[in-house]
């Protein structure tokens, strides 16, 4: 019997159908879902961020959705504090965790047991940092740690990098995992999924992405965390500000960046050996089922 209580982890990319798999799994072994995304914690990017919709969660509970308001500092030590939490919950009652998303720091912080800095948070450095745009926060952080690699236009991880550079926290986080997770991995080949996400950006178009965002920023949510949540966020917010000419070509460009960012989310993923990956084109569930049945067999043993 493994020493450490069971994690199932249902990772992938934009528009690879994991959040759905991840209700199916739940539903077979009586289990409740953490999501991991670093955009559906906050209340209202609903469409932009694919988060899912209480019919497709089929009754299934889940945890780690519209935690905080947009523009609200939600760091990656946040996530895990109350991932644990949920987890813990979860646990509780006797059921199966799983977390499910596509933000892959987020996922291995849990599956992985980050041991993360418990310093508290300078509140007024992160004060100070907010006055500044995010261009001007990444020219910051290539001044004092050149090279750091950290996406230029997602303000949450640039300031998080600089209050660590500004606490002096710059190692490696150590691993002391809290579970034993078994990975599984959700993928397609490349033109499929090119197509899955050509197919899911008309619907979001069509359900109204463009008035989400806009009903964001008429509700004060700033231009510079709208741009820092990337992608959708971002193409639309330009659109709207008319950074880009026509809808057209905001989807166009959108289209193109979220199939680059699913070819980066492939190779976070594919950095871990030990992911199950799942042949989508046959029976995924049956092919979970078996993993995580001999998974679970061996926490009985």
């Amino acid at each position: 019997m493994h020493s450490l209580p069971p994690l199932i982890a249902v990772v992938g990319t934009n528009a690879s159908g994991k959040s759905g798999l991840g209700v199916e799994l739940a539903l077979r072994y009586g289990g409740e879902i953490v999501s991991a995304d670093s955009r559906q914690v906050f209340r209202g990017l609903d469409l932009g961020s694919g988060k899912i919709t209480p019919e497709e969660m089929k009754g299934v509970p889940h945890h780690l959705l519209d935690v905080c308001e947009p523009g609200d500092f939600f760091s990656m030590a946040d996530f895990q504090r109350m991932a644990y939490a949920a987890i813990e919950e979860i646990r509780g009652r006797g059921r199966l965790p799983f977390i499910v998303g596509g933000t892959g720091l987020y996922v291995d912080a849990v599956a992985d047991g980050y041991a993360l800095s418990d310093r508290a948070p300078d509140l007024a450095y992160r004060a100070h940092l907010e006055t500044f745009s995010t261009p001007r926060l990444y020219e910051m952080l290539m001044e004092r740690m050149p090279g750091a690699s950290v996406d230029p236009h997602n303000r949450n991880r640039v300031m998080r990098a600089l209050e660590r550079i500004e606490a002096g926290d710059l190692q490696p986080p150590r691993k002391e995992p809290r579970y034993d997770a078994l990975r599984l991995g959700v993928t397609w080949d490349r033109q499929t999924l090119c197509a899955r996400i050509d197919e899911r950006l008309e619907r979001r178009m069509r359900e109204g992405l463009v008035d989400e965002v806009r009903g964001l920023m008429d509700a004060g949510v700033s231009r510079d965390f709208l741009l820092g949540l990337g992608l959708e966020y971002r193409f639309v917010c330009r659109y709207l500000t008319g950074e880009i000419a026509s809808e057209q070509e905001m989807t166009a460009l959108l289209a193109t960046a979220i199939k680059q960012f699913a070819k980066r989310q492939m190779t976070w993923f594919r950095r871990h050996p030990d992911i199950v990956w799942l042949d989508m084109t046959g029976d995924p569930i049956a092919q979970a089922c078996a993993a995580i049945d001999a998974f679970l067999a061996r926490h009985q043993a």
